[in-house]
């Protein structure tokens, strides 16, 4: 009941400081969705704690019965536990009695959850198991006569897997996972296809709303452009072969490109000109890290993969990871970087993967460039009060550009389904 109160108050004080959406709706997104405090209290209530699968780990950070890892659903902390019968939990980490976090590290191995303020413990699927001095002592204190454990449990959120990956909604009623992600499930099922070990991990703190992130990997055209990288080497070009695959609600999209395909022409040919991203001067003197193998046999080198509104999945070239977004206040947010490999790689291709972790991470030769350019968004419209962006690429609705990866289709996708789930459409 809090959290709908929390957002009526913040809609009230939206609209009483006139912030109405532009009249051309999804093609613009107003600068102030980008830095209103209001708004973002908004979008933890109705996006992250609303109807909503999120990203929480892997099935493999929590193999063994007793392990558990902490993060975030958007302010929120949780924890992802296996617990002793080696089912999957996510509860909230938040005592139930005084609300001190209950987990403290990152990864851990326990028999039950233990809070150090006064000693409450929980099973690892969230239930209360004890209360220290529940009875009190020589006849005084403890708790009341009518205290129920079961009352008193941790917050237990919604669990599904797919492909080793594990989300969690605070939505009881949610549509199974691989539902919620309609077509865009495939693009998962490409490339998690055999059982995942971990390679290794990479947090960043960016310093922008975690929306100018979470456009950034549906913005399928950008890469080709803003990427120095791609164009030069040639392993994403707006020239080969590529496709744009959004489920039917445009929630989720993932897009892809094969190296090696390209189709000449003097268009083309007029525009690479012109581009950064084109950079003859620039050689790799050990071109090793291009080198790569066709693992899934499909010739695709790049294949990236958003998940509304917080997961993506990227196969570069070897280099495959998950990244998850964070909100950190409504001009911050972290983006955790986990590296993934597979459970019956050789050394040799393994060590691909390693040496590919160069290509994409908080320092990545491709990926650094997303970072910056959502810090200079920030920077750019900081004041929030005038001006929109412009999302007409590919056309000015939210089925026109078709599959094309030369389209802002993703986008405005993004913030149709955005307006809906905040409220905004009024």
């Amino acid at each position: 009941m809090s959290d709908c109160v929390t957002s009526t108050v913040s809609l009230d004080r939206l609209k009483g400081r006139d912030r109405r959406w532009p009249a051309e709706g999804y093609t613009r997104a107003p600068y102030w969705a980008y830095t209103d405090p209001d708004l973002y209290t908004i979008e933890q209530d109705r996006l992250f704690r609303g109807r909503t699968w999120n990203y929480v780990g892997l099935e493999v950070e929590v193999a063994q019965p007793g392990q558990y890892k902490t993060t975030h659903i958007g302010d929120t902390p949780v924890v992802l536990t296996r617990a002793l019968d080696g089912s999957l939990h996510v509860v909230v980490n938040r005592c139930a009695h005084r609300g001190n976090l209950v987990c403290r590290e990152p990864f851990g191995s326990a028999k039950r959850l233990y809070c150090v303020y006064h000693a409450w413990s929980f099973t690892l699927e969230g239930d209360l198991s004890n209360a220290a001095f529940s009875q009190g002592l020589k006849g005084e204190g403890g708790l009341p006569a009518d205290f129920n454990k079961a009352e008193h449990g941790l917050r237990k959120l919604k669990v599904d897997t797919l492909c080793g990956l594990v989300f969690a909604s605070f939505a009881e009623d949610m549509e199974p996972l691989e539902a919620w992600l309609g077509d865009v499930a495939q693009g998962i099922k490409r490339v998690l296809n055999r059982p995942l070990c971990v390679l290794g991990y990479d947090t960043q703190r960016i310093h922008a709303n975690w929306k100018t992130y979470h456009e950034n990997p549906r913005d399928s055209y950008h890469a080709n452009i803003l990427h120095t990288f791609y164009g030069t080497f040639g392993l994403s070009r707006q020239s080969q072969e590529s496709a744009m695959i959004l489920d039917r609600a445009g929630r989720h999209v993932y897009f892809y490109t094969k190296a090696g395909t390209e189709k000449p022409s003097e268009d083309y040919q007029k525009t690479a000109t012109e581009l950064r991203s084109h950079n003859d001067q620039l050689k790799l003197e050990d071109p090793s890290i291009l080198r790569w193998h066709d693992e899934y046999g499909d010739g695709v080198s790049v294949q990236i993969l958003n998940a509304y509104p917080s997961f993506v999945l990227h196969q570069i070239a070897n280099s495959i990871a998950t990244r998850q977004l964070i909100p950190r206040g409504v001009g911050q947010s972290d983006l955790v970087w986990t590296y993934i490999g597979f459970e019956g790689d050789s050394d040799e291709l393994r060590q691909m993967r390693l040496t590919q972790t160069n290509l994409a991470g908080s320092a990545g030769m491709i990926s650094v460039e997303d970072a910056a350019v959502c810090e200079m968004m920030q920077k750019a419209f900081a004041d929030g009060e005038q001006g929109a962006s412009f999302i007409e690429m590919g056309g000015k609705t939210l089925d026109s550009g078709g599959s094309s990866k030369l389209s802002e289709r993703a986008i405005r996708n993004f913030w149709h389904n955005y307006r809906q789930d905040m409220g905004l459409l009024g």
